[in-house]
This record gives C-alpha cells, sequence and structure tokens, in this order.
C-alpha cells in the first residue's frame, strides 16, 4: 500500500458466531487478507447492535456467549481490495444468516509500518 493517497476501505460486518468451515469466518477473513498480502486487518466486536432480523444482541455481564456483532476493516489500495473482495464473496454467499460488505473511499494520511519485535 502507498504511504499516502487514495486507497479503499472495506468493511464486512457479521456475527461472531458466524462461521466458514467450522472455522470463525472473522478469523477466515483476516488468514486470507494476510495470505494476499493486505496491509492490514482488523476485527472490532461490537457491545450491541442488529441487522436484517431486527433482532437487537448486546453484552450482558451474565452473557459470555452471547451472539454480538463483529465488524471487519481492511484498508488498501483499490486494485487490491477488488481483487479480495471476489475471493471472498462466495463465503458469505453461503451463510445462513445475513451479514453486509461495504466498500469506501480513504485519504491515506500516513502508513508507517511497524518494526517487529527483536528477540
Amino acid at each position: 500500500m502507498k504511504k499516502t493517497g487514495e486507497a479503499k476501505i472495506l468493511r464486512i460486518f457479521i456475527s461472531n458466531t458466524d462461521k466458514f468451515k467450522h472455522v470463525p469466518l472473522y478469523e477466515m477473513v483476516v488468514l486470507a487478507a494476510k495470505r494476499y498480502q493486505l496491509a492490514g486487518a482488523t476485527v472490532l466486536k461490537g457491545v450491541m447492535g442488529f441487522g436484517s432480523s431486527s433482532v437487537v444482541r448486546s453484552v450482558k455481564f451474565w452473557e459470555i456467549t452471547e451472539k454480538l456483532p463483529v465488524v471487519i476493516e481492511i484498508v488498501d489500495d483499490s486494485e487490491k481490495i477488488d481483487q479480495f473482495i471476489e475471493k471472498i464473496l462466495p463465503w458469505f454467499e453461503k451463510l445462513r444468516y445475513g451479514c453486509l460488505i461495504t466498500v469506501e473511499d480513504a485519504q491515506i494520511i500516513l502508513y508507517k509500518k511497524g518494526m517487529p519485535k527483536v528477540k
């Protein structure tokens, strides 16, 4: 990815309980993003939300295993994001439950690579 300039944000809204081949879907997406050498991926756990089912889900301290919203965000060059979407879209079309995938234009202000921890 370029250090500054135009980019795209891929944002995927799913549930923490969604699976693909018995693996959490958010994990599959992040590992695929790494495999396809995208700049990075972040999974954000929601504390409350609802989707197309209109069922409101929220965190409650006594419900550890509650179904919660998850957002995966990936930022990279437009071309790389478009190619990645083509690869992963079939995974989402096979989901039993709802999801939402969006893409937005972004302006990179600073992209600074970190240094690996020296052991």
